[in-house]
Protein backbone atom coordinates (compact mmCIF):
# COMPACT_ATOMS: atom_id res chain seq x y z
CA UNK A 1 0.00 0.00 0.00
CA UNK A 2 1.08 3.55 -0.92
CA UNK A 3 -0.68 6.56 0.58
CA UNK A 4 -0.66 9.53 -1.11
CA UNK A 5 -1.78 13.05 0.41
CA UNK A 6 -2.79 16.07 -1.64
CA UNK A 7 -4.40 13.42 -3.96
CA UNK A 8 -7.28 15.26 -4.66
CA UNK A 9 -5.04 18.00 -6.79
CA UNK A 10 -3.59 16.88 -10.38
CA UNK A 11 -0.48 16.24 -9.38
CA UNK A 12 -1.63 13.53 -6.87
CA UNK A 13 -4.37 12.26 -9.38
CA UNK A 14 -1.37 11.83 -12.18
CA UNK A 15 0.91 9.63 -9.44
CA UNK A 16 -2.02 7.75 -8.94
CA UNK A 17 -2.90 7.28 -12.50
CA UNK A 18 0.32 5.92 -13.20
CA UNK A 19 0.76 3.89 -10.23
CA UNK A 20 -2.56 1.89 -10.82
CA UNK A 21 -1.13 1.31 -14.02
CA UNK A 22 1.82 -0.03 -12.49
CA UNK A 23 0.05 -2.55 -10.29
CA UNK A 24 0.40 -0.59 -6.76
CA UNK A 25 -2.23 -0.56 -4.44
CA UNK A 26 -2.73 3.09 -3.48
CA UNK A 27 -4.79 4.96 -0.70
CA UNK A 28 -5.72 8.53 -1.55
CA UNK A 29 -5.88 11.09 1.62
CA UNK A 30 -8.00 14.00 -0.02
CA UNK A 31 -9.44 17.08 2.02
CA UNK A 32 -13.20 16.86 1.13
CA UNK A 33 -15.65 13.93 0.21
CA UNK A 34 -16.40 15.04 -2.90
CA UNK A 35 -13.13 14.67 -3.59
CA UNK A 36 -12.79 11.06 -3.11
CA UNK A 37 -14.54 10.14 -6.48
CA UNK A 38 -11.93 11.79 -9.06
CA UNK A 39 -8.84 9.84 -6.58
CA UNK A 40 -11.06 6.71 -6.98
CA UNK A 41 -11.38 7.25 -10.76
CA UNK A 42 -7.62 8.10 -10.83
CA UNK A 43 -7.15 4.30 -9.79
CA UNK A 44 -6.65 4.79 -6.16
CA UNK A 45 -8.07 1.44 -4.35
CA UNK A 46 -9.26 3.27 -1.03
CA UNK A 47 -9.68 7.12 -0.37
CA UNK A 48 -9.90 8.55 2.93
CA UNK A 49 -10.82 11.79 3.99
CA UNK A 50 -8.84 13.72 6.27
CA UNK A 51 -7.64 17.21 7.46
CA UNK A 52 -3.94 17.33 7.06
CA UNK A 53 -2.83 18.97 9.92
CA UNK A 54 -5.21 16.45 11.91
CA UNK A 55 -2.11 14.39 13.94
CA UNK A 56 -5.02 11.36 14.30
CA UNK A 57 -6.42 11.70 10.16
CA UNK A 58 -2.93 11.30 9.23
CA UNK A 59 -2.06 8.64 11.78
CA UNK A 60 -4.84 6.31 10.56
CA UNK A 61 -4.18 6.59 7.04
CA UNK A 62 -0.69 6.01 7.24
CA UNK A 63 -1.56 2.30 9.16
CA UNK A 64 -0.20 -0.24 7.13
CA UNK A 65 1.51 1.64 4.38
CA UNK A 66 4.84 0.57 2.51
CA UNK A 67 5.70 4.26 1.38
CA UNK A 68 3.91 7.72 1.60
CA UNK A 69 4.12 10.50 -1.50
CA UNK A 70 3.61 13.42 0.59
CA UNK A 71 2.25 16.72 -1.72
CA UNK A 72 1.25 19.87 0.55
CA UNK A 73 -2.15 21.82 -0.53
CA UNK A 74 -0.54 24.11 -3.08
CA UNK A 75 1.04 27.83 -1.79
CA UNK A 76 -0.48 26.58 1.72
CA UNK A 77 1.27 29.22 4.56
CA UNK A 78 0.45 25.32 7.00
CA UNK A 79 3.21 23.57 5.13
CA UNK A 80 5.96 23.36 7.52
CA UNK A 81 3.38 22.27 10.52
CA UNK A 82 1.71 19.99 7.88
CA UNK A 83 5.07 18.55 7.04
CA UNK A 84 6.11 18.01 10.99
CA UNK A 85 2.66 15.98 11.06
CA UNK A 86 3.01 13.73 8.03
CA UNK A 87 6.91 13.01 8.96
CA UNK A 88 5.79 12.05 12.61
CA UNK A 89 3.02 9.96 11.50
CA UNK A 90 5.23 8.12 8.89
CA UNK A 91 7.97 7.21 12.12
CA UNK A 92 5.42 5.86 14.29
CA UNK A 93 3.49 3.65 11.46
CA UNK A 94 7.09 2.58 10.83
CA UNK A 95 7.04 3.55 6.87
CA UNK A 96 9.60 2.34 4.52
CA UNK A 97 9.91 4.98 2.35
CA UNK A 98 9.03 8.86 2.46
CA UNK A 99 8.88 11.10 -0.79
CA UNK A 100 8.25 14.54 -0.68
CA UNK A 101 6.99 16.27 -3.25
CA UNK A 102 9.09 20.06 -2.92
CA UNK A 103 10.01 22.22 -5.78
CA UNK A 104 12.71 22.97 -8.30
CA UNK A 105 15.06 25.70 -6.27
CA UNK A 106 13.43 25.73 -2.72
CA UNK A 107 16.94 27.86 -1.47
CA UNK A 108 14.75 30.91 -2.77
CA UNK A 109 13.67 32.89 0.28
CA UNK A 110 12.50 35.44 -2.35
CA UNK A 111 9.72 32.80 -3.20
CA UNK A 112 8.15 32.00 0.10
CA UNK A 113 6.54 28.34 -0.97
CA UNK A 114 9.84 27.29 -2.13
CA UNK A 115 11.43 28.56 0.91
CA UNK A 116 8.75 26.72 3.36
CA UNK A 117 9.32 23.56 1.11
CA UNK A 118 12.73 23.80 2.13
CA UNK A 119 12.08 24.05 5.64
CA UNK A 120 10.14 20.80 5.22
CA UNK A 121 13.46 18.90 3.45
CA UNK A 122 15.12 19.99 6.76
CA UNK A 123 12.79 18.39 9.03
CA UNK A 124 13.16 15.42 6.45
CA UNK A 125 17.01 15.28 7.15
CA UNK A 126 16.29 14.87 10.93
CA UNK A 127 13.45 12.71 10.96
CA UNK A 128 15.75 9.59 10.61
CA UNK A 129 13.02 8.18 7.73
CA UNK A 130 14.10 6.39 4.73
CA UNK A 131 13.50 9.71 2.00
CA UNK A 132 14.08 10.34 -1.48
CA UNK A 133 12.97 14.49 -2.30
CA UNK A 134 11.47 15.22 -5.97
CA UNK A 135 12.03 19.15 -6.65
CA UNK A 136 10.06 19.79 -10.10
CA UNK A 137 9.97 22.62 -12.04
CA UNK A 138 6.54 24.36 -13.32
CA UNK A 139 4.15 22.62 -15.19
CA UNK A 140 3.80 22.38 -19.01
CA UNK A 141 -0.13 21.61 -18.38
CA UNK A 142 -0.24 25.53 -16.18
CA UNK A 143 -0.22 26.81 -19.89
CA UNK A 144 -3.44 25.45 -20.48
CA UNK A 145 -5.19 27.83 -17.91
CA UNK A 146 -4.92 30.12 -20.31
CA UNK A 147 -6.23 28.16 -23.55
CA UNK A 148 -9.35 30.03 -24.43
CA UNK A 149 -7.48 33.27 -24.19
CA UNK A 150 -4.37 31.68 -26.57
CA UNK A 151 -6.80 29.84 -29.30
CA UNK A 152 -9.38 32.71 -28.67
CA UNK A 153 -7.45 35.87 -29.48
CA UNK A 154 -4.18 34.72 -30.18
CA UNK A 155 -2.23 36.19 -26.72
CA UNK A 156 -0.19 33.79 -24.28
CA UNK A 157 -0.59 36.07 -21.18
CA UNK A 158 2.16 35.94 -18.42
CA UNK A 159 2.63 37.94 -14.70
CA UNK A 160 6.12 38.70 -15.87
CA UNK A 161 8.63 38.92 -18.22
CA UNK A 162 8.51 37.63 -21.85
CA UNK A 163 12.08 37.19 -21.80
CA UNK A 164 12.26 35.29 -18.50
CA UNK A 165 13.36 31.50 -19.20
CA UNK A 166 11.55 28.57 -17.37
CA UNK A 167 12.40 24.67 -17.30
CA UNK A 168 8.52 23.96 -17.68
CA UNK A 169 8.24 20.32 -17.41
CA UNK A 170 5.53 17.78 -18.09
CA UNK A 171 3.69 16.54 -15.11
CA UNK A 172 3.20 12.91 -16.74
CA UNK A 173 7.02 12.72 -16.46
CA UNK A 174 7.15 13.93 -13.10
CA UNK A 175 4.36 11.23 -12.28
CA UNK A 176 6.76 8.71 -14.26
CA UNK A 177 9.78 9.65 -11.90
CA UNK A 178 7.42 9.62 -8.72
CA UNK A 179 6.11 6.20 -9.90
CA UNK A 180 9.77 4.85 -10.52
CA UNK A 181 11.53 6.31 -6.99
CA UNK A 182 8.32 4.77 -4.81
CA UNK A 183 8.75 1.20 -6.53
CA UNK A 184 12.25 0.61 -7.59
CA UNK A 185 15.22 0.51 -5.57
CA UNK A 186 18.39 2.58 -5.16
CA UNK A 187 16.52 6.04 -4.53
CA UNK A 188 16.63 6.52 -0.87
CA UNK A 189 18.56 9.50 0.41
CA UNK A 190 18.40 11.23 -3.05
CA UNK A 191 17.06 14.53 -3.28
CA UNK A 192 16.56 15.19 -7.79
CA UNK A 193 15.72 18.42 -9.62
CA UNK A 194 12.77 17.05 -12.05
CA UNK A 195 13.24 20.02 -15.12
CA UNK A 196 12.20 19.71 -18.76
CA UNK A 197 14.49 19.69 -21.53
CA UNK A 198 14.92 23.00 -22.02
CA UNK A 199 14.54 26.42 -20.73
CA UNK A 200 12.07 28.26 -22.87
CA UNK A 201 10.97 32.01 -22.87
CA UNK A 202 7.70 33.07 -22.83
CA UNK A 203 8.41 34.44 -26.28
CA UNK A 204 9.52 30.92 -27.32
CA UNK A 205 6.63 29.32 -25.29
CA UNK A 206 4.20 31.24 -27.95
CA UNK A 207 6.38 30.00 -30.67
CA UNK A 208 5.28 26.58 -29.58
CA UNK A 209 2.09 27.11 -29.88
CA UNK A 210 1.84 29.45 -32.92
CA UNK A 211 3.77 26.24 -34.54
CA UNK A 212 1.71 23.40 -32.90
CA UNK A 213 -2.02 25.76 -33.65
CA UNK A 214 -1.10 26.73 -37.42
CA UNK A 215 -2.12 30.09 -36.45
CA UNK A 216 0.18 33.50 -34.82
CA UNK A 217 -0.09 33.49 -30.86
CA UNK A 218 1.90 35.99 -29.14
CA UNK A 219 3.16 36.52 -25.09
CA UNK A 220 1.80 39.54 -23.45
CA UNK A 221 2.69 40.74 -20.03
CA UNK A 222 -0.17 41.26 -18.03
CA UNK A 223 0.33 43.88 -15.27
CA UNK A 224 0.61 42.17 -11.78
CA UNK A 225 -2.04 44.61 -10.46
CA UNK A 226 -4.33 43.35 -12.53
CA UNK A 227 -3.68 39.92 -12.34
CA UNK A 228 -4.01 40.68 -8.53
CA UNK A 229 -7.18 42.20 -8.94
CA UNK A 230 -8.57 38.95 -10.92
CA UNK A 231 -7.13 36.92 -8.41
CA UNK A 232 -8.91 38.44 -5.49
CA UNK A 233 -11.95 38.50 -7.11
CA UNK A 234 -11.85 35.05 -7.90
CA UNK A 235 -11.63 34.60 -4.02
CA UNK A 236 -7.60 33.83 -3.86
CA UNK A 237 -6.51 33.99 -0.34
CA UNK A 238 -4.12 36.92 0.94
CA UNK A 239 -1.52 34.96 1.23
CA UNK A 240 -1.50 32.74 -1.94
CA UNK A 241 -1.74 36.44 -3.69
CA UNK A 242 1.09 37.61 -1.79
CA UNK A 243 2.87 34.64 -2.52
CA UNK A 244 2.65 34.22 -6.02
CA UNK A 245 3.34 37.64 -6.12
CA UNK A 246 6.29 36.98 -5.25
CA UNK A 247 7.00 34.75 -7.41
CA UNK A 248 5.89 36.29 -10.65
CA UNK A 249 8.41 38.74 -9.20
CA UNK A 250 11.60 36.77 -9.54
CA UNK A 251 10.49 34.91 -11.88
CA UNK A 252 10.65 38.27 -14.28
CA UNK A 253 14.24 38.61 -12.33
CA UNK A 254 15.65 35.28 -12.81
CA UNK A 255 13.29 33.12 -14.58
CA UNK A 256 13.58 29.23 -13.31
CA UNK A 257 16.17 27.32 -15.02
CA UNK A 258 17.35 23.93 -14.12
CA UNK A 259 18.71 21.10 -16.08
CA UNK A 260 16.91 17.54 -17.30
CA UNK A 261 20.00 15.11 -16.63
CA UNK A 262 18.33 13.62 -13.90
CA UNK A 263 15.15 13.25 -15.17
CA UNK A 264 15.73 11.85 -18.68
CA UNK A 265 17.79 9.02 -16.15
CA UNK A 266 14.85 8.61 -13.97
CA UNK A 267 12.59 7.91 -16.87
CA UNK A 268 15.16 6.31 -19.29
CA UNK A 269 14.22 8.41 -22.11
CA UNK A 270 14.54 12.56 -22.83
CA UNK A 271 12.29 14.70 -20.95
CA UNK A 272 9.43 15.43 -22.97
CA UNK A 273 9.44 18.85 -24.92
CA UNK A 274 6.46 21.64 -24.48
CA UNK A 275 5.83 20.46 -28.52
CA UNK A 276 5.12 16.36 -27.61
CA UNK A 277 2.63 17.66 -24.81
CA UNK A 278 0.91 19.74 -26.89
CA UNK A 279 0.43 17.19 -29.35
CA UNK A 280 -0.19 14.13 -26.71
CA UNK A 281 -2.56 15.82 -25.34
CA UNK A 282 -4.61 16.84 -28.30
CA UNK A 283 -3.82 20.70 -27.43
CA UNK A 284 -3.03 21.52 -31.11
CA UNK A 285 -6.29 20.23 -32.91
Amino acid sequence: MILLTGAAGKTGRAIIHILAERGQTVRAFVRRAEQMAAAREAGAAEAVVGDLRDADAVGEAMQGVRAVYHVCPNVSPDEATIGQVALAAARTAGVERFVYHSVLHPQVEAMPHHWLKLRVEELIFASGLPFTILQPCAYMQNVLANWGQIVGAGVYPVPYRIGARLSIVDLDDVAAAAATVLTEPGHLGAIYELAGPAPLSQVEIAAVLSQQLGRPVRAEVVPLDAWEQRARAGGMGEYQVATLLAMFRYYDRHGLVGNPTVLGWLLGRPPTTFAEFLVRDNQAS
